[in-house]
């Protein structure tokens, strides 16, 4: 996990004596060089260190998008039968899309590899990039901004559930190889890694003209962090969140360090917008010069509409574009990218925006047990559009409207954040309160709930506390770089 680190070798036994223990690894091998040496070095590592308690697993994802990859699959089975490591191979089924190919099968290799780790009882998941991979995608991102990138993070939370570790990430391809020729162990080579219609194949090309491109990449990940703990911080000080649905970002909150506001801004605009990435370099520019400003006046960036008021900035979700979501018994899905909703009703239900609508929103902040709050009341009145109880919504003392929800807020800012409450319906008709209890429904920031890297582990943890949800699940390692955690 370290940028000096000299070999492969000494790179799997930093990462073995990083991890807290015992601990069970899912290994991602796809049959090409980097995974399988990445198999075969943990493979070695663990038979030479039983002490460290650490066992292995594998699983192999065939995308089903080329011939051959059965087979493929099957030679990387009877390689970690060799080994004593068990395996599994997860196909990807269905329909392929027919453009963005190569996102929706990064999406669907990872969901697959949670749930091989989900059926071994695996700890976490490692992967085979290197640091050629690294500098193909500093290249890449370089091309698009100028801004400075972190790259591939080396630890990502997936799904909330599962940490996938990069422990190969500062090893060079070529290193990997020397090792696996030592060896004597053979490798697939994927013909697609020579199709030049892939953007990366193409960087790949010019990197190996220029080999001594280089990038100060911990510099990097220091800086980043130091941007999620400085935005953590913020929130704690100058940020109030209102029934779930209505951000308010303090006067003096706005007069902070520029590059602060820039990074909590912009991630609590993707939060409240339910949008996966913040919004762009040039609407993160024109947001940071309108709220920064003297004049009160309201702008929309990212599906997010900012509100300039003598009582600081308010954010809510715009009302327009807001998809409804159906959702029959038994299933799960996400709502406009902001409300996770699993449906354990026995009925069909119905997930809408309140504007235009004229049932009672549902306002949520966060876990409740025996089920989260979701609460369609029949006998409130459709007359009032923030009921009397809400602010025992709100996620805790330091964040709470006091007073009540709605009051000492302006009027238009409140209307507009209820307008994009959730409703829940079935056939049109309001659920009744025995079906709601059935429904569950819990905020879900989208830059941060399918893919969280740790560089923002501190950010969205200190947001999950504000708006009372879980918190993230903990990296599983006792150190970083050799410093405890």
């Amino acid at each position: 996990m370290s940028p000096e680190t000299p070999s492969p070798q000494l790179a799997i036994l930093q990462f073995l004596l990083s991890l807290q223990s015992p601990a069970r690894i899912l290994v991602a091998i796809s049959g090409g060089s980097d995974s399988t040496g990445l198999l075969l070095l943990l493979d070695e590592a663990v038979k030479a260190a039983p002490h460290l308690k650490i066992s292995l697993c594998a699983a192999t994802v065939d995308h089903a998008l080329r011939a051959g990859s059965a087979d493929e699959a099957r030679d990387v089975a009877a390689l970690c039968a060799s080994l004593g490591i068990p395996h599994t191979t997860m196909i990807w089924e269905g329909d392929k899309p027919k453009t963005g190919i190569m996102a929706a099968a990064r999406e669907a290799r990872y969901g697959l590899l949670a749930t091989a780790a989900e059926s071994f009882e695996a700890d976490l998941i490692v992967t085979g990039h290197t640091f050629d991979d690294q500098r193909e995608t500093l290249q890449m991102r370089g091309m698009r901004t100028e801004q400075v990138s972190t790259g591939i993070a080396d630890a990502l939370l997936f799904d909330r559930r599962f940490w996938i570790l990069r422990p190969l990430l500062f090893s060079t391809r070529a290193d990997i190889r020397a090792f696996l020729n030592e060896r004597g162990v053979p490798w697939i080579d994927d013909p697609s890694n020579e199709d030049m219609k892939y953007e990366r194949v193409r960087m790949r090309r010019q990197l190996s003209a220029d080999a001594g491109m280089e990038k100060d990449i911990s510099a990097a990940w220091e800086a980043r962090l130091a941007l999620s703990s400085g935005g953590a911080e913020w929130l704690d000080r100058h940020f109030r969140l209102h029934g779930g649905l209505l951000g308010q970002v303090m006067p003096d909150g706005l007069r902070q360090d520029r590059a602060v506001l820039d990074y909590a801004l912009g991630r609590l605009a993707a939060v409240f917008g339910g949008q996966p990435f913040a919004p762009g370099r040039a609407q993160m520019e024109r947001v940071l010069a309108f709220v920064t400003g003297s004049e009160p006046g309201r702008m929309t960036a990212g599906r997010v509409v900012f509100d300039l008021r003598r009582g600081g900035l308010y954010l809510a979700r715009e009302s327009r574009g807001i998809l409804p979501l159906v959702l029959q018994p038994g299933e799960a899905g996400v709502w406009d990218g902001r409300f996770a909703a699993v449906n354990r009703s026995g009925t069909t239900i119905g997930v809408k925006a309140q504007a235009g609508h004229s049932l009672i929103p549902v306002l949520v902040t966060g876990i409740q047990p025996p089920r989260v709050g979701a609460v369609n009341d029949s006998t409130m009145r459709e007359k009032s559009p923030a009921p009397k109880d809400l602010d025992a919504l709100d996620s805790c003392a330091r964040h709470r409207n006091e007073g009540g929800l709605g009051r000492d807020l302006p009027k238009a800012v409140w209307k507009r954040a209820v307008a994009s409450a959730p409703v829940l319906s079935a056939e049109g008709n309001l659920l009744s309160k025995e079906s709601a209890r059935m429904v569950e429904l819990t905020p879900y920031f989208a830059p941060f709930d399918r893919f969280l890297t740790r560089f923002d582990f501190i950010f969205a943890n200190r947001l999950s506390a504000v708006f009372a949800t879980a918190p993230y699940a903990r990296l599983p390692l006792r150190s970083i770089d050799g410093k405890t955690i």
